[in-house]
């Protein structure tokens, strides 16, 4: 009989049918053991085994420091199909970034080949779809100025590539706040001051044809405490 999971344990379920499921991954938790890990032992997958029951199969992973929708299988040959959804760029995914500065336009697009990460210099396509959600300005000084401005975008990549909205918005000089690889300090330690602590980087939605019955599916993963304490500075009730 499989352990049973306290409440800080279990994943949030946003969907779930016999085939597959989608929960709401937190900030800061490992999706799987990987040579990232330093030795972690606390990994999603683990848990999600142990809350579901039986065997599961991830079809995606998100970056231990990205919080929400995590799309994953009870089955390999379920897994399979949403996989080719995957390589055929059919599997929708939009994120919710918080950057600095005010982008010129409400909707841009980056196409900016990137490598594979460490070890994988080749560089390949990749596509950004963003638009500005909102602004707003805040009464901290920096690079001259009394105040500092930021974004709240929605970011949908038309590609796969490591890292890469992360690594599109640092083209742009349009750090990712709590960025700790690609972003910028100064704007990382003013969030910090307000008691942010995490990467602004959330899964929001997802959406996906069902393999087995033909139906569209859409999940919206809601955000966590600290990025809804962000989003109130746009204005937004989250």
């Amino acid at each position: 009989m499989p352990e049973l999971l306290g409440d800080d344990a279990a994943l949030q379920v946003l969907h779930a049918d016999a085939a597959l499921a989608v929960v709401n991954k937190p900030a800061g938790l490992m999706v799987h053991d990987s040579a990232l890990a330093r030795g972690e032992t606390d990994f999603a997958a683990d848990r999600l085994r142990v809350q579901f029951g039986k065997p599961i199969f991830l079809v995606h992973r998100l970056d231990r420091a990205t919080s929400g929708c995590l799309l994953l299988a009870f089955d390999r040959e379920t897994a399979a199909a949403l996989g080719k959804q995957v390589m055929a760029h059919a599997l929708e995914k939009d994120y919710w970034a918080i950057c600095r500065g005010w982008p010129a336009e409400t909707r841009f697009t980056v196409d900016h080949p990137l490598d594979g990460g460490p070890g994988k210099p080749e560089k390949k396509p990749a596509i950004t779809a963003f638009e500005v959600l909102a602004t707003c300005e805040l009464a901290m000084p920096g690079s001259g100025f009394d105040t500092s401005r930021y974004a709240w975008l929605r970011a949908s990549p038309q590609t796969g590539r490591f890292r890469q909205i992360r690594r599109h918005l640092k083209h742009l000089s349009h750090h990712l706040i709590g960025d700790s690889s690609h972003g910028d300090g100064r704007h990382n330690r003013n969030f910090r001051m307000l008691g942010v602590q995490r990467m602004l980087l959330h899964a929001r939605r997802l959406a996906f044809t069902h393999p087995q019955t033909g139906a569209r599916i859409e999940v919206l993963a809601p955000v966590d405490a600290e990025f809804g304490k962000v989003l109130s500075l746009f204005g937004a009730n989250a």
